[in-house]
């Protein structure tokens, strides 16, 4: 038993040891992981009592409709915004949807990618009010040199007055060009920097797996977007943000398209003096896994399924009980983030992730910055309208966005007026769909979905141009089958599995 009990120090010592010989990373990141790899070890992690556990009060989680109105003199907004830094969270890779290299480079609209669009939204924001706000990415090793790269769509529409154009690339953008060259004549400040990169821990012996021969980037992973304050503070980057007087950073994900700058919010922080802010909004039955807002033993805290007992998984799953979740847009005070940073106060709850490469079982550690929300004084929830959360994880969202049930304006998605139901349409595409590439293949034009409710497509389907969907509908091909749907087709509430069912 004796020696059980001491297994965990013996292995942080050996681990502790072959982490000092990695020359790939910096004495910070060396540091980072360690100690991420010594409360793993140690279990510190804390049990939830779900008898303690309570619904938070409107003074804790805010709704979103009870904010003061932003200032209406432009000095006022200027001298708000002037103190705000949009930070999107970039390290992301599109395999999932088929593409190499950051998922911020898909392009979802008008040729557009969402990079493209984050800085016409900011561009706009900077010369409508006159004012600063600067733009910092924060990429992974696997996205970084990528980043660096960016194609002429956006080039165009800033400096060619081509607010049209149109492209066909579906993941990649053309015509390299370095991002401060690009951006060298616009009113806007792009920073990039890198968020930490730690070894993968090999499961049977708790080595390093680029101790063990394995040099590659399948040695290496990003340790969770809860890095992103530390590695903030490590790039040098905040402390330029606070000499220029910044106060607060707005955190996003990169594939958010609603994610965008909201200055009530901004103002409601400055005023209370919030140093958190997460944005929740309500559930649905498609995201009851998601993390929800509780109060516990008299702070504000993020609640994930995977620290739900057993027992209480239904429970947390109920939109009934815990009717909102985390849309991981997050609101945080520099001074706060330095201040926390500097006295390794922020101990998020870790994130065991296991993987495998090339037949060797190995172990991630991460950790989540909605997580870091206790550590912060004041910090608060914002119920936000769903509007706020539209992310981009699949093609069958890419489909939505792409459809008449938005607009493009400024960078902005706007949702068409004429969609009547507050929710939008539920959308399931085969596997068929899934990449890219082959999504883009199988439309001639993007179908009119203002009237839908549900999709369902299957099998080897094809759609042509100026077609409406309505309803319900459900299209399954037969195996070995090519379903088209023709030209300027109107369905309502169909349920089509072959070409005698249009």
């Amino acid at each position: 038993m004796a020696a059980a009990a001491v297994a965990p120090d013996a292995k942080i010592e050996k681990f502790r040891d072959a982490v000092a010989k990695l020359g790939e990373i910096s004495e910070n990141e060396k540091a980072g992981c360690i100690s991420l790899v010594s409360r793993y070890l140690s279990g510190e992690a804390e049990q939830i009592e779900w008898s303690k556990i309570q619904t938070p009060t409107d003074e804790v989680v805010v709704p979103y409709d009870t904010l003061a109105p932003a200032p209406e003199d432009l000095n006022e907004m200027k001298a708000l915004l002037d103190k705000l830094v949009v930070l999107k969270l970039n390290g992301g890779l599109g395999t999932t949807m088929g593409c190499t290299g950051p998922k911020s480079v898909i392009e979802v609209r008008n040729g557009f990618t969402f990079l493209d669009l984050i800085v016409i939204q900011i561009e706009s924001l900077n010369k409508k009010y006159g004012c600063d706000v600067p733009l910092l990415l924060m990429n992974s090793f696997n996205t970084h040199d990528d980043t660096q790269k960016v194609g002429t769509s956006l080039y165009k529409f800033l400096f060619k007055g081509n607010s049209e154009y149109l492209d066909s690339h579906a993941c990649i953008m053309t015509s390299p060009l370095k991002i401060v060259e690009k951006y060298s004549n616009s009113n806007i400040n792009i920073h990039t920097f890198n968020q930490s990169q730690y070894p993968r821990i090999v499961t049977e012996d708790f080595l390093p797996l680029p101790s063990k021969g394995q040099s590659g980037k399948d040695g290496w992973y990003p340790p969770g977007h809860g890095d992103v304050f530390p590695s903030l503070n490590n790039s040098g980057k905040l402390d330029t943000l606070l000499s220029q007087g910044k106060e607060y950073v707005f955190v996003a994900n990169s594939d958010n398209l609603g994610a965008i700058v909201d200055i009530k919010i901004l103002n409601h922080l400055i005023t209370n003096q919030n140093e958190y802010c997460m944005e929740v909004t309500p559930k649905t039955l498609a995201d009851v896994k998601g993390g929800t807002l509780i109060s516990y033993e008299g702070r504000v805290q993020l609640l994930e399924i995977a620290q739900v007992p057993d027992e209480h998984v239904n429970e947390f799953k109920s939109i009934e009980k815990f009717k909102i979740f985390n849309t991981n847009n997050l609101w945080v005070n520099l001074k706060a983030i330095k201040r926390l940073v500097e006295a390794d106060a922020l101990k998020m709850e870790i994130i065991p992730n296991p993987k495998e490469v090339d037949g060797v079982k190995v172990l991630q550690l991460e950790t989540a910055a909605g997580a870091a929300i206790r550590f912060f004084e004041k910090a608060i929830g914002i119920n936000v309208p769903r509007s706020r959360f539209l992310p981009v994880k699949a093609t069958s969202d890419l489909l939505l966005v792409q459809s008449d049930l938005y607009t493009l304006v400024d960078g902005y998605v706007i949702r068409n007026p004429a969609r009547v139901k507050p929710s939008n349409p539920s959308i399931e595409l085969g596997p068929e769909f899934k990449k890219v590439a082959s999504f883009l293949a199988r439309f001639k034009s993007i179908p009119s979905i203002v009237e839908l409710d549900s999709l369902k497509v299957s099998g080897d389907v094809s759609f042509g141009s100026g077609i409406v969907l309505k309803g319900n509908v459900t299209i399954a091909a037969k195996s070995g089958v090519k379903l088209e749907i023709p030209d300027g087709a109107v369905l309502e509430n169909k349920n089509i599995n072959g070409p005698e069912d249009l």
